[in-house]
């Protein structure tokens, strides 16, 4: 009945999440605006990005026209650490008031400008911009439908690009931008809400007839007074030392049937859609019948075991025993290290928490891409406060193994994964600030993160382990012999590297697919919005670590091999080098990253990432075959 309640549930919450949100309902904390014809508009700034280098730099970085006065925005923990720097810009609108070839200002080019520029070209940077929260976008038909878009997340800052007759390749920049503003208009309080916010961006060298006179210039490229406009980019403006560069742009607005509720539709949309439904069914479909194919052989097997164990009655049949119930006197027998068992079982029961309660409120719509850095703030928060759980559970698994130095156990599940991994943070901290970047974390919230772990996640973790050790330890099922068994000789495959490294292959089918949408929408800066078929893949990644580990410990007892401790946590676990090794696969087929600095950003995120998902796993797979023994063994009469 439970588990019925449970599936219903999570269901709902998928249906939910991929359900179009109903007019009139906004997400959690973004309310609309409203702006009367003729309000101000002013467009911000964000942080210049390539997939190439995966090295944000600042938007005023480069020889672009600059307001009298920069403004950085307020941005949270999460939009720093992603490399954000959201500034205002000279670019302002008016509701509902078209503009055409507007001057915003006349650039010289130094030998300085020139090179930074080329650079940028060449690495393919674009420029973000922002309008109303929404993130500007070039919208580029599809080949396969007609009058179908998809849209690509910023525009070029410029391109390369031969003369006619040439064979030498020059560098252009995009100094002219074509926007266009849709909004929602309610008739009847003659208020509008933009929808939509996108770009055409044209390379123009520009001319003009006598002297420049900075915004009242009149320029015979493009005239709005003879309604002279952009639309192609025949007379390119190259990017020469010496020469100036003109920039300047049209805006025009465009009434739109898009609600406000419903504007951020176009934009996650994915270009390959269809493949991304179906291969997500068919991967659940796949990994549902398998693991109702273990769930029955388990439940048969193990029936039929009890069953003939409890009928044993002479001493003879006794004799003859074989398989799991042989080892019942040294199967909870505590483990070489299991100092280490109980830090990583915490760690892994800590990330479980922080990625199960993200998960509800992100198919719930809290952690919408409206809301840019919340995701990352919040996953950080909850895993501090987290560190209650970590601490509660290690000490409780450490108590069970007759440890009474909780203090010690307390202080390595603190540090032992943070400390590692703040270690290669810092170290790929130092490579970015090297480059110059605004992905470099500042001091200020490299010292409030180091607050965060400190301040709050380890005395949490001290709190936890206090009152997981004052609780009585958990007792066997059956009493452990003073003298250890020995262990015969394994067939080949019950070798443990041998089945540790089978057992991380189901767990890691079952996300695949899904990793592959992650990476593309961390590494390819995409939008990543399908959480509830993500929320769905999580339950069923638990379902496969804990079934894959309870069948490989299930074959390990019935060998009489009863060091099972370790190789529960690694069987799972060992999932994560799959993930690894193909992100490493990923880095390779899908990416374009050509610096040295950027491939060990690449590998360095990875493999933290990868660790976490170790922890994970591991950890689900270990309490699956923990629950497991201590069941069946609870279930046979032991003489």
């Amino acid at each position: 009945m439970a588990i019925q309640v449970t599936a219903a549930l999570a269901v709902a919450l998928c249906l939910a999440a991929l359900a179009p949100p109903a007019a009139g309902f906004y997400l959690p904390g973004v309310a609309p605006n409203d702006f009367e014809k003729k309000d101000s508009l002013p467009v911000k700034v964000n942080k210049l990005t390539s997939i190439k280098t995966q090295l944000p730099y600042s938007f005023y970085s480069l020889p672009f026209c600059k307001p009298d006065t920069i403004v950085d925005s307020a941005e949270n923990l999460g939009e720093v650490l992603r490399g954000d720097r959201i500034e205002n810009s000279p670019y302002t609108f008016e509701m509902r008031e078209p503009q055409m070839c507007q001057i915003v200002c006349k650039i010289s080019v130094g030998e300085k400008e020139a090179k930074l520029l080329k650079e940028k070209i060449e690495d393919e940077y674009r420029v973000n911009m922002i309008l109303d929260n929404l993130p500007l976008v070039v919208p580029i038909q599809r080949v396969d439908q007609e009058d179908a878009y998809f849209y690509q997340h910023g525009f070029h800052v410029g391109a390369k690009g031969k003369y006619s007759g040439s064979k030498d390749e020059k560098y252009f920049i995009h100094n002219h931008l074509s926007f266009t503003v849709k909004y929602h208009r309610d008739e009847q309080r003659d208020a509008s809400r933009i929808v939509a916010f996108e770009v055409k961006p044209y390379s123009v060298k520009h001319e003009y007839e006598g002297q420049w006179n900075d915004k009242k210039t009149r320029l015979t490229t493009c005239d709005p007074h003879a309604q002279h406009v952009i639309t192609s980019s025949d007379s390119p403006q190259e990017v020469e030392v010496g020469k100036d560069i003109i920039f300047t742009y049209d805006v025009e607005f465009k009434e739109s049937d898009i609600k406000w509720a419903s504007r951020w539709d176009s934009y996650l949309l994915m270009t390959d859609d269809q493949i991304h439904w179906f291969s997500i069914v068919n991967s659940l479909m796949i990994v549902l019948f398998l693991s109702g194919m273990v769930a029955m052989i388990m439940l048969r097997t193990l029936y039929r075991d009890i069953s003939k164990y409890n009928q044993l009655e002479t001493q003879e049949e006794a004799q003859e025993e074989t398989g799991w119930k042989l080892v019942h006197g040294d199967v909870f027998r505590p483990p070489s290290n299991s100092d280490w068992l109980c830090v990583y079982v915490g760690t892994g029961v800590q990330f479980f928490g922080m990625l199960l309660v993200t998960m509800v409120f992100a198919v719930l719509g809290f952690l919408s891409p409206s809301n840019r850095g919340g995701l990352m703030t919040a996953m950080l928060l909850l895993w501090v406060f987290m560190g209650l759980l970590a601490g509660y559970s290690s000490s409780r698994l450490y108590k069970l193994f007759k440890g009474s130095e909780w203090k010690s156990i307390a202080l390595r599940t603190a540090f032992t994964f943070p400390g590692s991994a703040f270690a290669i943070f810092f170290f790929l901290n130092a490579l970015i600030w090297g480059q110059k970047s605004s992905g470099a974390v500042p001091f200020t919230t490299m010292f409030a993160l180091v607050l965060l772990w400190f301040g709050i996640s380890v005395p949490l973790v001290f709190v936890g382990s206090f009152l997981g050790f004052k609780k009585p330890a958990i007792e066997d099922p059956v009493k452990t012999n003073k003298i250890p068994r020995q262990i015969p000789q394994q067939a080949w495959y019950m070798n443990p590297i041998f089945s540790i490294l089978i057992g991380g292959i189901l767990p890691f089918g079952a996300v695949f697919i899904e990793l592959f949408f992650i990476l593309t929408s961390i590494w390819l800066h995409q939008f990543y919005y399908i959480f509830g078929f993500l929320f769905l893949v999580f339950l069923i990644l638990i379902v496969t670590c804990a079934e894959i580990s309870i069948v490989l410990c299930y074959f390990q007892l019935c060998s009489e091999d009863y060091l099972w401790w370790w190789r529960s946590y690694l069987t799972s676990g060992s999932s994560a080098l799959y993930l690894f090794l193909y992100a490493t696969f990923y880095f390779f087929t899908k990416l374009e990253i050509t610096k040295f600095v950027s491939a060990v950003l690449y590998f360095g995120y990875m493999l933290i990432a990868s660790y976490a998902f170790f922890a994970l796993t591991g950890t689900i797979g270990f309490y699956a075959c923990f629950l497991f023994t201590r069941l069946i063994y609870s279930s046979v009469k032991i003489e």
